[in-house]
């Protein structure tokens, strides 16, 4: 679990970097300001998810680090659009952001297999 929480924190603060490099304009604020926040939120909830009560508990905490990682993509997509550089940087954050969210639904999915088993 800590090598998860570690690699989560990581995705962040590579996307705090990459957000760095944007232009400062009104355009761009608010998808900087929100790829920010859904970002860090993922290491976030997941470490909250560490600490869950219960199966259930667990598995609404994945979930709701599942949406952020799933948001991150999608202001990525809109950056990508936008025709930001960074594509290099951008690709590897796509990529993490793809195995945190494959990794994240794995769990759940495990989980909810041994939930169903139990009863």
């Amino acid at each position: 679990m800590s090598d998860l929480k570690k690699r989560t924190q990581e995705f962040a603060f590579a996307c705090w970097l990459l957000c760095k490099e944007f232009p400062k304009s009104r355009e761009f604020d608010a998808w900087v300001r929100q790829r920010i926040r859904c970002s860090s939120s993922v290491g976030a909830n997941y470490r909250a998810a560490c600490r869950a009560k219960s199966d259930r508990d667990f598995i609404h905490k994945l979930k709701i680090v599942e949406e952020e990682v799933d948001e991150s993509m999608y202001r990525l997509e809109f950056f990508d659009k936008a025709g930001v550089k960074s594509k290099n940087d951008m690709q590897k954050l796509w990529n993490e952001a793809n195995e945190l969210l494959a990794i994240t639904v794995s769990s759940i999915n495990t989980v909810r297999k041994r939930l169903n088993a139990d009863k």
